[in-house]
């Protein structure tokens, strides 16, 4: 029998060979969770982000209109997210809304389920997230830029239903359904700009390499925004703390007004704010504020503090002669007895033997920092500089008196002698800095930074609270926010020394969310 060797052609070669490379390359992306895969709702595909021992998965049931995602991951947090994320891209002002609710009761109390926008799938990418834990917490989460570290503003509402994230601009807003199962914002805002198309979804992260979790989201929505045309925005106000070490900021109260400038009682127990020209006592934990009655004086300005032994209030109001004048009163509301005869005069300062109030007077064309007794009497000048000083707070000890001047041609932060000598420049910037507020241990001192070529404190300014340790010089940043004018004019720390609170602001269109 005649034989033939069996020979496959070159060109066959080829193909099977290329046809073997792309399905390997496949099963790869696949397994980095990059692979193209079937749109589900409203989504064009999803994968693994990150790293993760376990491949994640999503399923969408139309008639229900539901879709449960499944994730693993170490984390969504520090430099890298490692989780399961079900998104389309997007840009422009978008926002997403959905339901959410975890199956199960079991895992880590810190596993999260997220509506995210992200600048990429790269797991260090810029983002922003709304993120509900496994116990409940739900904060705006961010990543400012590839590799940082994220931080979070923490919601005063523990496990609401439904939750949106919104982007305007460069700002993003979150949203939590309150009581009444609607919509309202959560007083959580940052600023993070976004380049051309980004991916907008939803995740889930096990907070547990070696484990899965799934949830479920319900109600599902994802809108472009419309500009707001002459639509007026409207101004929320946002009670927050930071702690000191870890910055992680959380909302204590947030309202559709405008209130300013808290106060931390020295028990730690309540707020204290203005607003609409009254006096305002929250507390911690709380959330309706109670007035402080101030007899005739009805135009309280930012400035107002507490007395050393806790028993009184010192105020600025200009109900009297239509300009600033210091007052004091009982801290639960009453008379209150006139400080300074001249004006304007805005208070800043209790030494604490609580005898002396430092307060910033404009005599003349200058604005210089004063003192005068409580018990009423001569006003001293203490600074002669030409220019603007302001802010004066006294240090714990008594020894110097720490304020803001522009002396050198932009505001920084100086300090003197109660008596007006040895006045020196703290730190030296070049952005300008505002209303220094030493920690009542003495150890640290908080600040509000203006960015360079702003004028005076404006209100509705990108700005950034700081604290400096007094012993060493270092400089860290606590939060960036959307403020300045009321965000923290006046001693804000908490008696232990660990947080400061402030407040910050948004400016959001009235439209309908669900």
């Amino acid at each position: 029998m005649n034989m033939r060797t069996s020979r496959v052609s070159p060109a066959l070669m080829t193909i099977a060979a290329l046809a073997l490379f792309f399905a390997l390359h496949a099963r790869a992306a696949e397994a980095q969770g990059q692979t193209h895969i079937e749109p589900l709702g409203v989504f064009e595909s999803h994968g693994d982000v990150g790293t993760v021992l376990h491949a994640g998965a999503a399923r969408y049931d139309a008639g229900a209109g539901t879709y449960t995602v499944t994730g693993s991951g170490e984390n969504m947090w520090f430099g890298t997210d490692d989780f399961h994320f079900v998104w389309k891209k997007a840009s422009g002002d978008v926002a997403i809304s959905a339901d959410i609710a975890f199956e199960g009761t079991q895992g880590n109390n810190h596993r999260k389920a997220v509506l995210m926008i992200r600048q990429s799938l790269d797991g260090n990418s810029p983002a922003v997230d709304v993120a509900r834990h496994g116990d409940g917490l739900t904060s705006l989460q961010f990543r400012l830029a590839p590799g940082d570290d994220d931080h979070e503003v923490q919601s005063n509402l523990v496990a609401p239903e439904r939750v949106r994230l919104e982007k305007r601009g460069d700002f993003f807003y979150a949203f939590v359904a309150g009581k009444d199962g609607k919509l309202h914002p959560s007083g959580a805002s940052i600023k993070l700009p976004m380049n051309g198309e980004f991916y907008v979804g939803i995740g889930v992260c096990a907070h547990d390499k070696n484990a899965t979790e799934t949830a479920r989201f319900l109600r599902v929505k994802i809108e472009a925004l419309h500009a707001a045309g002459d639509m007026k925005p409207i101004l929320w106000s946002t009670l927050e703390t930071v702690p000191i070490a870890s910055t992680d900021r959380r909302v204590a109260y947030v309202a559709q007004a405008h209130f300013e400038a808290p106060n931390w009682s020295h028990d730690g127990s309540f707020f204290l704010f203005n607003q609409n020209g009254g006096i305002y006592k929250l507390a911690v934990g709380g959330d309706t504020p109670e007035h402080i009655s101030t007899g005739a004086q009805v135009q309280c300005n930012n400035d107002h503090g507490i007395s050393p032994d806790g028993t009184m209030i010192a105020f600025s109001d200009s109900t009297q002669l239509k300009r600033s004048q210091v007052y004091t009163l009982p801290i639960t509301g009453g008379t209150p007895k006139q400080i300074t005869p001249n004006a304007p005069s805005y208070w800043h300062g209790w030494s604490p033997d609580g005898l002396t109030l430092a307060f910033t007077g404009q005599r003349g064309d200058n604005f210089d920092i004063y003192t005068i007794p409580v018990a009423g009497g001569e006003e001293k000048r203490l600074t002669t500089a030409p220019g603007l000083d302001d802010g004066p707070e006294y240090s714990p000890d008594g020894a110097w008196i720490y304020f803001n001047s522009e002396r050198t041609g932009h505001m920084q932060i100086w300090r003197m002698h109660p008596d007006g000598g040895s006045q020196e420049q703290v730190i030296m910037s070049e952005t300008n800095d505002w209303f220094p507020h030493i920690s009542p241990d003495g150890k640290s001192m908080v600040y509000v930074s203006f960015e360079k070529g702003v004028t005076g404190h404006p209100p509705n300014k990108d700005v950034t609270l700081n604290v400096i340790t007094l012993a060493d010089k270092k400089v860290k940043v606590l939060a960036h926010l959307f403020g300045g004018q009321g965000t923290m004019n006046v001693p804000s720390w908490s008696p232990d020394s660990t947080k400061v609170a402030f407040v910050s602001y948004q400016l959001l269109i009235d439209e309908p969310r669900d």
